[in-house]
């Protein structure tokens, strides 16, 4: 018999979550050959969110609830949640009620045709404005920075064997990039259609400066590439200096009467300018991520966990 293991981060959501956890109880049950532990972890929210998850985790023993010192942010409350797991197989849900949790076995069903990690697309509902442009622009820069496939998909409503699980958990990069682990430990990926509900209530709690800071984490944890690129970027600049000085030294020759361009000179002194300076910065993002890594800062910090009713305190 194989188990379940559903696993929840939940920020600002004390009046959603009870819905969304009673309603993947009920889908859960359905199947009499897997048996099921949810696992919901507070990610530092200002509201009632952990007394809600305290009450969930003492009525149901298959609960076990997490409560962090402080917001750590989706990917490292991921990383707690997963290393609480005792499934042979783990689901991915989000606290908002957008994902239907009676889905949960068509992944399930997905994922026993051999495959790795399944998850789903959304048919219905999808992303708009400058969110929808975000979504596609993170796309792209996936496939081209962390090589991820064309075909392959990565939803926060997803299943995956164990042993994915247990290898994204060995990470001890304080800005843990799911996505990016995902894709290390493997490529036997597959998709399926489903409708996305709306939120039960709410926005979303990424704002565009979070989606920008998760999107410079994710690439420069996992590629060089930004690196390069900004080397290149440098050799054409100075290619079209060097090109751009032998046109005016030509033209001065020709024509001694032609006078050399103020304006000109400063512009491609701040486009050249421009250019180092986002080259250091780039260089600062990675000196400064080593720097943390050489001190140990940790991806989060647990203040206590509620299994049937037991309460512990440690730390991590």
């Amino acid at each position: 018999m194989e188990k379940l293991s559903v696993v929840i981060p939940c920020y600002k959501s004390e009046s959603m979550i009870r819905t969304v956890v009673q309603e993947t109880v009920c889908a859960l049950v359905k199947r009499p050959e897997y048996t099921y532990e949810i696992i919901l972890v507070n990610d530092g929210s200002p509201d009632g969110t952990w007394r809600e998850l305290q009450q969930l985790a003492r009525e149901n023993k298959n609960i076990k609830s997490i409560n962090l010192a402080r917001n750590f942010g989706q990917h490292a409350a991921l990383m707690a949640g997963y290393r609480a797991v005792t499934g042979d197989i783990v689901v991915g849900l989000d606290d908002d009620g957008e994902h239907d949790p009676g889905h949960i076995y068509d992944l399930v069903d997905k994922l026993n045709e051999g495959y790795d990690y399944v998850c789903a697309h959304f048919t219905e509902n999808p992303p708009r404005g400058l969110r929808k442009l975000g979504t596609a622009a993170n796309a792209k820069m996936a496939e081209i920075l962390i090589d991820k496939p064309q075909d392959a998909e990565l939803s926060s409503f997803y299943v995956e064997r164990r042993f994915v699980t247990d290898y994204i958990t060995t990470c001890s990069n304080p800005f843990p990039y799911i996505a990016g682990l995902l894709l290390q430990a493997t490529r036997n990926m597959a998709v399926i259609d489903l409708p996305k509900r709306k939120r039960l209530e709410g926005n979303s709690g990424y704002t565009l400066k979070k989606l920008i800071g998760l999107w410079i984490n994710g690439f420069t944890a996992f590629s060089v590439k930004p690196l390069r690129i900004a080397t290149l970027l440098g050799a054409m600049v100075a290619c079209a200096g060097f090109l751009s000085g032998i046109v005016v030294i030509i033209r001065k020759l020709c024509d001694p009467t032609i006078l050399i361009g103020y304006s000109s000179l400063m512009a491609g002194l701040l486009f050249i300018g421009g250019c180092i300076l986002l080259s250091l910065g780039l260089i600062g993002e990675y000196v400064g991520r080593i720097y943390l890594n050489i001190n140990h800062i940790p991806q989060y910090v647990i203040r206590e966990t509620i299994n049937c009713g037991d309460k512990t305190e440690v730390e991590s």
